[in-house]
């Protein structure tokens, strides 16, 4: 039964089939929501959450997965602010909001005097794709890592996050839970890093997958090592490592004000392909 005069309603397992017809109209873009799909059967008690529909007709048109990531998925502004109508209904239990543009402005529009002021908001994120070749030569000792490294990872880990987001992922006791998703990681094969003597001195992780395309995160080269071209280097390693590997396109984004990561991503051969936005408490 739909929930609200607009349409809604919470999808589940019997909406998998539909929802990923939906979202693999643009595989790339959507990786995160389609795995999460995959991976949880759209089961609230595996998603950590719920996937929201929007219903047109009886044909589902837009969704949004609505978990620690708040995630539009092919939602126009319309959509995004019908969801953002449901949401205010509720707890705020996201703490990200993430997504193409147009719909997290749509749905912060609406949201944002309610939900409060947020840690950090980025606005203009280049959404990136890689599905050929690097058009460098890819680092040789970049690898995919294995338990022994952790001594020389996890701390990495903690330094990127903390410096990408503003705040450590230990704070508040989460160092054990953070050392389980780099753990987690790396039992997959979705961690990367390249050793001088010891020392990490680059690493990556994909942090979603499909059999259409993977999702990097972590990219990070040690402030006293920068300037190098370890990072072009090891991200075209990283892009022929997943594309042998996991899957046959390799995305990211990243915020328009980091020119070095900008410059480096395009030597390597990664296009915009859109631009997407970025709310966190």
């Amino acid at each position: 039964m739909l929930t609200t005069r607009h349409g809604v309603r919470v999808l589940a397992a019997a909406d998998l089939e539909e929802f990923l017809a939906l979202a693999n109209q643009d595989p790339v873009v959507n990786v995160f929501a389609i795995h999460r799909a995959q991976t949880t059967s759209l089961e609230p008690r595996w998603l950590g959450g719920e996937m929201w529909g929007r219903f047109d007709g009886g044909r589902l048109v837009s969704a949004c997965h609505v978990a620690a990531n708040l995630v539009p998925v092919q939602a126009g502004p319309e959509d995004a602010a019908v969801f953002a109508e449901r949401a205010l209904a509720r707890r705020r239990t996201a703490s990200t909001i993430v997504g193409p543009q147009d719909a997290v402005r749509a749905f912060w529009d609406l949201v944002g005097e309610s939900w409060g002021r947020p840690r950090d908001e980025r606005w203009d994120q280049r959404h990136l794709v890689i599905d050929a070749e690097p058009q460098v030569a890819p680092d040789p000792a970049v690898r995919v890592t294995a338990r022994t490294d952790l001594p020389a990872l996890y701390p990495a880990c903690v330094a990127m996050y903390t410096e990408e987001v503003g705040v450590s992922p230990e704070t508040g006791g989460g160092s054990e839970l953070y050392r389980t998703r780099v753990l987690q990681l790396i039992s997959r094969g979705w961690s990367f890093a390249r050793f001088d003597r010891g020392e990490l001195v680059f690493k990556a992780e994909v942090a979603c997958a499909t059999p259409d395309a993977a999702q990097i995160q972590g990219v990070w080269v040690p402030p006293h090592r920068r300037g190098e071209g370890l990072a072009v280097a090891g991200m075209a390693a990283v892009v022929s490592l997943v594309r042998d590997r996991i899957s046959p396109a390799v995305s990211l984004y990243v915020n328009e004000w980091n020119a070095p990561a900008r410059r480096a991503y395009e030597r390597v051969g990664f296009r915009e392909t859109t631009r997407f936005a970025t709310v966190m408490f």
